[in-house]
């Protein structure tokens, strides 16, 4: 936890990676063994926020199917967009 001005606090890890104040957190596949209908390869998903599932080394992303599942977090490299880039991303989904 980090102390914002003004006395917010604010957790600033998310899988050891900075998390900033945006709403949308993405991450690339690397890694599809065993999953390779549900995940492409090289391709760009939404992570949504699983303090639990963390805890258990897994990313709970939305997968091909529309839903979201937890997945192994080694098949992910989580990315900062930037933010125009973040925000056509989303228009696109």
């Amino acid at each position: 936890m980090t102390t914002r001005e003004g006395g917010q606090k604010t957790d600033q890890a998310f899988l050891g990676l900075k998390i900033m104040s945006k709403q949308h957190t993405f991450a690339i596949c690397i890694h599809n063994e065993d999953y390779e209908v549900s995940l492409e390869l090289r391709k760009l998903y939404e992570v949504l926020p699983d303090a639990e599932a963390e805890k258990l080394g897994q990313l709970r992303v939305i997968d091909e199917s529309g839903e979201d599942y937890l997945y192994p977090k080694e098949f992910f490299v989580i990315v900062d967009l930037p933010n125009n880039i973040e925000e056509q991303v989303l228009r696109a989904a």
